[in-house]
């Protein structure tokens, strides 16, 4: 495996120079972070992103007061009080995108994130406290116990809520695949993403580098070389 010293090198010279892709990156934040949501919050989020999944973004983006007044502030108690016929009127809303599979999505994880609160004193103390080198266990939990988690939307939302996390982007799995590490074009399986995580835990303690850092870094380091003003709109919603 090259060292990550070898990839920072390269995202570097071709974003020109140390500071500019010091600027590309976020803002460091310590682990836990999430532990300062409200369940409501914790609960939002998890439904932008649901409802993001095949969807353009900016859709969701601008429709989202709408969904807040739908979904009655995305506190979970308050939705799990309601009636069926709640549920099926939200269906021909138009505040909200009128995916019927989707919002059932929100009925459930209401449940999810109180059932979290109840075990661990709120979700977002769970998703904090969950340890930091299994990413790949805590996204078993959101796609076995939640709705419509799995796969990239768990990523996105571990992102969202400020979790430190990687993505498997296309391009930061071009860039693992050049520095040597035997994973499939699409790292799907068990063995694959295992792997992914293995190299990500190496290299934050080889760095000390985040692992938000360490996958920007590298989809930086590979690829189209976007522009500083695209990767700063795309900045949190992808690698």
């Amino acid at each position: 495996m090259k060292s990550f010293k070898t990839i920072y090198d390269r995202a570097a010279e071709r974003k020109g120079g140390e500071a500019v892709l010091k600027s590309f990156l976020p803002l460091e934040k310590a682990h836990g972070n999430p532990a300062t949501l409200t369940d409501d919050r914790i609960l939002a989020q998890m439904t932008q992103r649901i409802f993001s999944a095949g969807f353009v973004w900016s859709v969701i983006e601008a429709k989202w007061p709408g969904f807040e007044e739908a979904f009655l502030g995305f506190d979970p108690p308050a939705l799990l009080g309601q009636f069926d016929e709640f549920w099926e009127r939200l269906c021909s809303d138009k505040r909200i995108v009128r995916n019927p599979q989707k919002i059932m999505s929100v009925r459930h994880n209401a449940g999810f994130v109180v059932e979290l609160a109840r075990q661990h004193g709120s979700a977002g103390r769970f998703l904090a406290e969950w340890p930091a080198d299994d990413q790949l266990g805590l996204l078993k939990v959101l796609a076995d116990r939640g709705s419509r988690l799995g796969g990239r939307t768990g990523f996105y939302f571990l992102r969202f809520v400020g979790r430190d996390s990687f993505i498997p982007s296309k391009d930061v799995v071009a860039a693992l695949r050049d520095a040597g590490l035997d994973i499939a074009d699409e790292p799907t399986s068990k063995k694959d993403m295992a792997k992914v995580q293995g190299q990500f835990n190496a290299w934050h303690d080889e760095t000390g580098l985040p692992l938000t850092h360490i996958s920007r870094i590298l989809a930086m380091s590979i690829g189209d070389n976007y522009s500083p003003e695209t990767l700063r709109e795309r900045a949190g919603r992808d690698e």
